[in-house]
């Protein structure tokens, strides 16, 4: 049988088997999943994700574990059958390497909250309104989207910049009580050291970010990146020109924004309107 004909709940199954296998060749080996991540390259996350059966085993980890943990090959054994059930297409796992990696985030948004920035129950909400549906991979979509948060508890987190237009807090994404605990979360996030949260209001007269939203980063060895989301796709945007001009409309976007201040007292009024 073609794995890629699977059903989906034998592919989360055979993921869970395989997570099941690496954890137990882990302990039997010694390692923590912090030090076996140290040890791979890869982020504590990263492994917690693949024994809990949330993140595909990739090929090429798959061959390193086998040789670290001695595995005789049961771990590629495990993978090479496995059918292509990325998380995210390969674009949007790119751009979440680097955002793990950079030094400094800059997010602008106008159709819903980032994902950095979402509760659970908002993000699972966000996810089921996907056309086509995603059905049996919204509970795992929905871990990966608020794994990515441990960002924002790190000792040393990035420089985080977000500007939102005003009427995405008005969207009841999921619900009125999904909507309430998502204000009280971004109150809770404004209070963020290193994070800055402004809001667009509804009545400005001038909008830099008509268009779609997009994120900026800057990596470790100071190069400047663009990642731009579409209805039908998104793409990495790293010419130096290009990125520029999106750096600039960043920029044009927080000087039309409502002041730190008071996008936190926007906040504190919007959940007395429920």
């Amino acid at each position: 049988m073609n794995a890629k004909k699977l059903p989906r709940k034998k592919i989360l199954s055979t993921m869970r088997t395989v997570g099941a296998q690496v954890q137990t060749a882990r302990k039997a080996a010694g390692y923590t999943q912090r030090t076996l991540g140290e040890a791979v390259l890869a982020d504590e996350e990263t492994i917690a994700s693949i024994e809990q059966g949330r993140r595909a085993l990739q090929p090429d980890l798959a061959e390193t574990l086998d040789e670290l943990l001695d595995t005789k090959g049961m771990l590629t054994a495990g993978v090479t059958n496995m059918p292509d059930i990325d998380q995210f297409p390969l674009y949007a796992e790119q751009c979440m390497v680097h955002e793990r990696e950079a030094i400094a985030l800059s997010f602008y948004a106008n159709q819903v909250l980032p994902g950095l920035l979402q509760t659970r129950e908002y993000a699972q909400a966000v996810l089921r309104e996907r056309v086509p549906a995603y059905d049996d991979e919204i509970l795992v979509k929905t871990e990966a989207r608020v794994e990515r948060q441990e960002i924002l508890q790190r000792k040393c987190p990035p420089t985080l910049s977000f500007v939102v237009w005003e009427p995405v807090l008005h969207i009841c994404v999921g619900g009125s009580k999904v909507r309430r605990d998502q204000l009280r979360h971004l109150r809770e996030c404004a209070e963020l050291p290193g994070l800055s949260l402004q809001f667009l209001p509804v009545d400005s007269p001038s909008l830099a970010g008509l268009n779609s939203p997009f994120v900026l980063l800057e990596t470790p060895d100071h190069q400047r990146l663009a990642y731009v989301e579409g209805q039908r796709g998104s793409q990495w945007v790293s010419d130096p020109d290009e990125v520029s001009i999106l750096a600039l409309k960043y920029a044009m976007l927080r000087t039309q924004a409502l002041t730190r201040p008071e996008s936190r007292d926007l906040l504190d009024r919007l959940p007395g309107e429920q």
